[in-house]
C-alpha cells in the first residue's frame, strides 16, 4: 500500500501555487462552518520520521483561528499516562464540538513503534489495534470527523533528510533515535505500517496517504483532503448511525421485580462484619498498590436507595491517598460538547488506585434516555459503547465492579418523606426526585434493559438489596473483596 503512494499527479509549480492559495482560503472558511454546525474534527499526522509532518502541520494551522484548535505532539509517554489505560492519553485530548484537534504523531505511531522496538508483545499490540478500531468508530458514531494522514517517503529520501538535519546544530535535535532506527530497519517498519494501515482502514475513519517528498505539494494534499472530508461530514451530520450488535459474552441477570428485598442483618452482626471486612479491604488496598492493579467501582441505584452510605463504608476502609470518589452530576458545557464517555475517561484512576463513581456513564441509557437529553440513536448505541469502554478497562487490568442499589417503591416513599420532614436531611430531597418517582415504571424498564445488555462476564452487575441498608453495605464489601482477591490470584 505504501509503495503506491507516490502520486504522479503533482501539478506544475504555477498550478500548485494557485491551488494552494485557494485551498488555504477555503480551509479558513470551513473552520467557520464546523463551528456553526458543531462538528468536532480530529486530524492525525503520522508517517516516517523526517517526512515533514511537523512542518506541514505548521503550514496548515496558519490558515486557522488559533482559538478553535489545539495541537498535540506524540513522543515519550509520561509516567502518569503510563499508569492509565492505553487510550486515556488520546481520549482526553479529543476536541469540543466545533473545534479541531491536530495530532503530530498519534496512537498509530505509539503502537507501531512500541511493537517494532520490542516494548510490547504481539498480543498486546493486537489488543491495541482492536481498541483503536473501536475508538475511531465510536468517535465517528458520536459525530466526530476523523482524518488520518500518513506521510510517505522512500528510504533514500528519509536517509537524505536525516543527514541534512544532523549536519546543522540548530536542527540535529529534531532527529530522534527512533528516526535513525526506522531508517536502518526501513523494510521491517514498512511491513508493520502497511499491516496497521490495512487493519485500521475503516469506512468511518479511512487512511489518506500523502506524497511528502515536496512540502508545498504535501501541504496542498492535506488541505484539499481536509476540505473534502469536512464537506462530506457536514452533509452527513443528520444521518442515523447503525446500531452495532454486542459481541461480548453476557451474564444472565434477573429482572428487578424478581429480586427479593427481605434480606436483613442484625445490628450486632452488622457491626462485627463491618469491622472485619473493612480491615480485610484495607489490607487488600495495600496489595493492590504494590502490584499496581487499578479498581473502578460504579454505583447506580434508585434515589434514596443508600448509595452514599454504601460508598462511605467502602471508602472508610481505604487509604485516602489511594482512592477518589467521583459524584457525577449533569455534564458541564465543556463535557456535554464531547463524547459522552470523555468525562469518565478523565476521571479514571492510576494503576494501584481506586476510583468510586457515585452515578456513572449509565446515565446515557437511563436519565438521558428518558428525559430526552440524547437521541434514541444515541442511547441505543450506548450499550455497546459502554461494553467497549469497560472492556478497555478490563484489558488494562482493572477490576471493574458495578452495583445497582435496589429498593422497592414503598421504601423510597418512606425515605423521601423522612428526608422532607427532617430539617438536617432536607438538602437530600429535591423536586426532581419526586418527578423521577412518578416515572418509576419507565425507569424500571430502562434499568432492566441496561442490566440485561451490559452485564458482561468481565464487568457484571451486582444487585444490592437495600431495603435494609446494613445488609447492602455488608454485601457490597464482600463483593469488592471477592473481586479484588480473584484478580490478585490472576495477576
Amino acid at each position: 500500500m505504501l509503495n503506491e503512494v507516490i502520486i504522479k499527479g503533482k501539478p506544475s509549480d504555477d498550478e500548485l501555487k494557485a491551488r494552494l492559495s485557494a485551498a488555504r482560503l477555503e480551509l479558513s472558511k470551513r473552520q467557520q462552518l464546523i463551528a456553526e454546525h458543531k462538528l468536532p474534527v480530529i486530524v492525525t499526522f503520522d508517517g516516517w520520521g523526517a517526512a515533514g509532518k511537523g512542518s506541514v502541520l505548521g503550514r496548515v494551522i496558519k490558515n486557522l483561528d488559533p482559538r478553535f484548535f489545539k495541537t498535540f505532539t506524540g513522543g515519550s509517554v509520561t509516567d502518569d499516562e503510563a499508569r492509565r489505560p492505553f487510550l486515556y492519553k488520546h481520549f482526553v485530548k479529543i476536541p469540543e464540538a466545533g473545534k479541531f484537534s491536530f495530532f503530530d504523531g498519534s496512537w498509530m505511531e505509539e503502537s507501531t513503534m512500541d511493537y517494532l522496538m520490542g516494548d510490547i508483545s504481539k498480543k498486546t499490540y493486537n489488543k491495541r489495534v482492536a481498541s483503536i478500531k473501536r475508538f475511531e468508530r465510536q468517535l465517528n458514531d458520536n459525530g466526530y470527523l476523523v482524518v488520518k494522514l500518513f506521510f510517505q517517503i522512500s528510504k533514500k529520501e528519509q536517509s537524505k533528510r536525516i543527514k541534512a538535519l544532523l549536519s546543522d546544530k540548530s536542527t540535529e535535535w529534531r532527529v530522534s533515535k527512533a528516526d535513525k532506527w526506522q531508517n536502518k530497519h526501513y523494510d521491517e517498519c514498512a511491513k508493520v505500517f502497511d499491516d496497521y494501515i490495512e487493519s485500521t482502514n475503516q469506512f468511518v475513519a479511512p487512511w489518506y496517504l500523502v506524497d511528502s517528498k515536496d512540502k508545498k505539494w504535501a501541504e496542498l494534499q492535506v488541505i484539499e483532503r481536509l476540505i473534502t472530508s469536512i464537506d462530506t461530514a457536514l452533509k452527513n451530520v443528520k444521518v442515523a448511525v447503525p446500531i452495532i450488535q454486542n459481541t461480548f459474552a453476557l451474564k444472565k441477570m434477573p429482572k428487578l421485580n424478581d429480586i427479593s428485598l427481605d434480606k436483613t442483618i442484625s445490628n450486632e452482626d452488622y457491626k462485627k462484619e463491618l469491622s472485619r471486612l473493612q480491615k480485610k479491604l484495607a489490607k487488600l488496598h495495600n496489595e493492590l498498590y504494590r502490584r499496581r492493579i487499578p479498581v473502578v467501582i460504579a454505583y447506580e441505584g434508585w434515589d434514596a436507595a443508600g448509595k452514599g452510605g454504601n460508598i462511605k463504608r467502602i471508602a472508610a476502609a481505604l487509604d485516602p491517598r489511594g482512592y477518589e470518589v467521583h459524584p457525577i452530576a449533569s455534564p458541564e458545557p465543556h463535557e456535554k460538547a464531547r463524547h459522552f464517555l470523555w468525562r469518565f475517561f478523565t476521571r479514571l484512576p492510576k494503576d494501584g488506585h481506586i476510583a468510586i463513581f457515585d452515578r456513572t456513564w449509565y446515565g446515557r441509557v437511563m436519565v438521558e434516555r428518558l428525559e430526552g437529553f440524547c437521541s434514541e440513536n444515541d442511547w441505543q448505541r450506548a450499550y455497546n459503547e459502554i461494553n467497549e469502554f469497560e472492556k478497555e478497562l478490563d484489558d488494562w487490568g482493572a477490576v471493574v465492579i458495578k452495583f445497582w442499589v435496589q429498593i422497592d417503591k414503598d421504601t423510597q416513599l418512606s425515605r423521601f418523606t423522612d428526608r422532607q420532614n427532617t430539617p438536617e436531611k432536607q438538602w437530600k430531597i429535591t423536586d426532581e426526585d419526586w418527578r423521577n418517582r412518578e416515572k418509576w415504571d419507565l425507569y424500571e424498564d430502562a434499568i432492566n434493559e441496561m442490566i440485561e445488555k451490559t452485564s458482561t462476564t468481565f464487568a457484571p452487575w451486582h444487585i444490592l438489596e437495600s431495603n435494609d441498608k446494613h445488609y447492602a453495605r455488608i454485601k457490597a464489601l464482600k463483593v469488592v473483596i471477592a473481586a479484588i482477591e480473584e484478580r490478585l490470584k490472576e495477576a
